[in-house]
């Protein structure tokens, strides 16, 4: 089980410091001198290690495509191991609409074309300012409940797709072909492994872990309660 929640939330004020990540020195210079002439402060890191180790409380992360490009989810992962849980802006050259989607649903805040836009960064920026805390509070809870369910097995995990469902233990062990009994038991892992009470918490771990699609296949089965 993780350990609680600790790291605070810093209050924004009008001026942001924006951790510049990847991408290649020129690329970050232009882009540490576009934000200072919007009046803000930059810092830059040439990857990924690089912020991980500096551990900055405040501000945004604009993660550039190299430092994203195997996937957001796991640089997501990979900064809320480190205990980072700054608002994640992705930016890149020539992103198409698959990857801005794919980045969203993962948790990052948003994501910018490259060269960075003054009208684009305003908006983030100021969308910020106004709702920085609740952001960051929000992908804490994805990245937890990521974390948790990747500990189960694939069948626990499947008991807790269906019982995301609504399913009973009978209507489970139906569609996966196997014992009440055995359903049980796996459901009491599961249970045990998120540290959830009740089936009402595990079901909410699994809709903050928000993933695409569910080990579940397509097979119709009744619902009947928890």
């Amino acid at each position: 089980m993780l350990a609680p929640f600790t790291a605070p939330v810093a209050v924004m004020t009008e001026r942001l410091i924006l951790h510049i990540v990847g991408g290649d020195s020129r690329s970050r210079a232009e882009q540490s001198r576009f934000v200072l002439s919007l009046g803000h402060h930059a810092e830059v890191y040439s990857d990924l290690a690089e912020i991980i180790d500096q551990l900055p409380r405040e501000g945004v992360i604009v993660a550039c495509d190299d430092v994203a490009e195997r996937g957001v989810d796991r640089l997501l992962n990979q900064l809320g191991e480190a205990g980072i849980w700054l608002p994640v802006v992705v930016a890149a050259m020539n992103p198409d609409v698959d990857d801005v989607v794919r980045a969203i649903r993962a948790g990052a805040l948003d994501f910018l074309r490259l060269p960075l836009d003054a009208r684009e960064l305003t908006r983030v920026t100021q969308q910020l300012l106004s709702d920085a805390g609740r952001h960051t509070e929000a992908r804490r809870r994805l990245i937890e409940a990521r974390q948790r369910i990747s500990g189960l097995s694939r069948r626990e995990r499947e008991v807790l797709d269906w019982l995301s469902q609504g399913l009973s233990n009978k209507a489970i062990a139906r569609a996966l072909e196997i014992s009440p009994r055995t359903v049980e038991i796996h459901r009491a892992n599961m249970m045990d492994k998120l540290g959830a009470s009740h089936a009402a918490e595990a079901v909410r771990l699994r809709l903050e872990a928000d993933y695409d699609e569910p080990l579940i296949g397509d097979r119709a089965v009744g619902t009947s309660g928890f």
